[in-house]
């Protein structure tokens, strides 16, 4: 079962890392100077509804098990992506859902494949 410090309904505001390379390769090629750009989905997601969605992916039903809240735990963080939208014309383009299949489906091939190492 995932553990979950807190009550689970601290949120974040996830990506997708195809999408932070797309930011990149769109900052690189703008001439935007002198300027930072907050590169996100525009969207927050509570850590109990990762859960949930990691669960309805694999289907499965396990429950998370709750720990005592981390020290100095953020309860709430979401960027404004509008500079990026304006300047770059970022837009995001995985789903926090697609992006997790995505990254559900590398986990298990990667664990398909032999591992290389000495007999």
């Amino acid at each position: 079962s995932p553990i979950i410090y807190g009550d689970g309904e601290q949120s974040r505001d996830f990506i997708f890392v195809q999408d932070v390379v797309a930011a990149n390769l769109l900052a690189a090629a703008s001439d935007v100077q002198g300027t930072h750009l907050n590169v996100a989905c525009g969207q927050a997601f509570t850590v109990n509804e990762v859960a949930r969605i990691i669960n309805e992916i694999l289907d499965l039903d396990l429950e998370p098990i709750y720990e005592s809240a981390r020290l100095g735990e953020v309860r709430r963080s979401q960027a404004d992506i509008s500079q990026a939208s304006k300047l770059i014309a970022f837009k995001p383009k995985c789903s926090l859902r697609n992006g997790l299949s995505q990254t559900v489906e590398w986990f298990q091939k990667k664990n398909e494949e032999p591992r290389k190492g000495s007999l």
